[in-house]
């Protein structure tokens, strides 16, 4: 059984990737939608960057958050002088690194559902009338809608798990920024800690193998869909 702190450290941990995950989906949409539908100069590097934090080394993620959300960054410094806010030692800049370092998954689990998309069923509705905008809601969004739900358990698992860039960018403070990794890596430094970091541990792949199971699910639905459909 969890002790009161341990599920204390749970629910920030659920709450810091539920918030970084949907603050992430629009932008993540929109920049799969781009990458997926259009051809333009740079785009090879635009898609590079999106998945840079992929291949770098999260603390060197969490460093550039430092710099740039931190109080004499350029955006700290602006949240802080017209809005009073600080993203510093708060739990909003853990959402955040989890929030940078899930975006890659997302755009790309959404991106693959999105060039699936058989074009000529948009390309119908065009003919019969139907406007861009129309066809997006009635047609491409329900067909990429799996793949959307597939980037949102993907996101949330890679939020829920994230440790460098959250440790680098918000240090690890109790009841504020401390998710199920930061509180595993302080158990491993108490003498004794070794069955607080049993039991934050095994939930921790129990929560990760049900994104993955519930992601595969999503994944193979949506196959099936759409060779029903082609049938």
């Amino acid at each position: 059984m969890l002790s009161p702190e341990e599920w204390g450290i749970v629910l920030l941990s659920l709450k810091v990737g539920v918030v970084a995950v949907l603050a992430t989906l629009p932008i993540a949409f929109l920049i799969a939608w781009v990458l997926a539908r259009h051809r333009f100069p740079g785009r090879m590097l635009v898609d590079a960057l999106v998945h840079l934090p992929l291949v770098l080394p999260p603390v060197v993620t969490g460093w550039l958050l430092l710099i740039a959300f931190g109080p004499l960054g350029p955006v700290g410094r602006w949240l802080e002088s017209w809005f009073g806010m600080t993203l510093m030692f708060r739990w909003t800049g853990a959402a955040l690194a989890a929030a940078i370092m899930a975006l890659p998954l997302m755009v790309r689990a959404m991106r693959l559902s999105i060039e699936a998309i058989d074009r000529r069923l948009e390309g119908a509705a065009r003919t019969l009338g139907a406007s861009p905008w129309h066809s997006f809601w009635t047609i491409s969004l329900p067909l990429a809608l799996p793949g959307v739900l597939a980037a949102l358990v993907l996101g949330f698992a890679r939020s829920i798990g994230e440790f460098g860039a959250t440790i680098t960018f918000v240090s690890n403070i109790p009841g504020e920024t401390r998710t199920l990794p930061l509180a595993i890596y302080a158990a491993l430094q108490v003498p004794g800690g070794e069955a607080a970091v049993t039991r934050l541990a095994l939930l921790s792949v129990a929560l990760s193998l049900g994104a993955l199971v519930l992601s595969e699910w999503l994944v193979r639905r949506t196959h099936g869909a759409r060779h029903r459909h082609g049938d």
